[in-house]
């Protein structure tokens, strides 16, 4: 007979996992973080998806209100999961992908005289994704540097706040700003 694992062993997050707490089930995006496959990526598509529900109900107040309210939630349950699964960041809690993600499309879709555009979501998406799967620069020191719940929402934060800097820097460098129809 084998002995039992050691107490310290990470825990595996799967559809019980998520389903034995509500904090758990929101931390791993109900679910899109139990994704065999880029669960981060499946995590920012929820929040892609939920964005395109959500954006027609919701003012600028009622979005900053959401992401700051998810912000704060965010920042607990993703501690307590993590501590949960034994694991520092788990790839499974994807709730700071779906916020970082809102936050990149609401300030895209909201900033004056901003198209309205697929391509516009779609190029936030995946420099999104990219600057958070990297993990370089800023995003990686934030990465190593800050723990817990705080840090799990913070790296992905500097992700969406590079992406945006990267996009309103070549849209200002292209065609000088948003009022262009574009």
């Amino acid at each position: 007979m084998s002995p039992p694992p050691p107490t310290n062993a990470a825990v595996r997050a799967d559809w019980r996992f998520a389903l034995k707490n509500p904090v758990h089930l929101l931390a791993l995006g109900f679910g899109a973080g139990l994704s065999p496959i880029a669960p981060g990526t499946a995590g920012s598509l929820l929040g892609w998806a939920g964005y395109l529900l959500l954006a027609p109900w919701l003012s600028n107040f009622g979005w900053a209100a959401l992401l700051l309210g998810g912000l704060m939630l965010g920042g607990w349950a993703c501690g307590r999961t993590a501590r949960a699964l034994r694991t520092d960041d788990p790839s499974a809690v994807v709730w700071d992908e779906i916020i970082a993600i809102w936050l990149v499309l609401w300030l895209l879709q909201s900033a004056p005289g901003a198209p309205a555009a697929w391509w516009l979501q779609a190029a936030g998406f995946a420099l999104f994704r990219l600057f958070d799967a990297v993990k370089r620069g800023p995003v990686g020191w934030a990465d190593k540097h800050i723990k817990g719940g705080v840090g799990i929402m913070f790296d992905d934060l500097v992700a969406a706040l590079l992406t945006l800097g990267v996009l309103f820097g070549a849209r200002l460098a292209l065609l000088g700003g948003f009022g262009h129809g574009v």
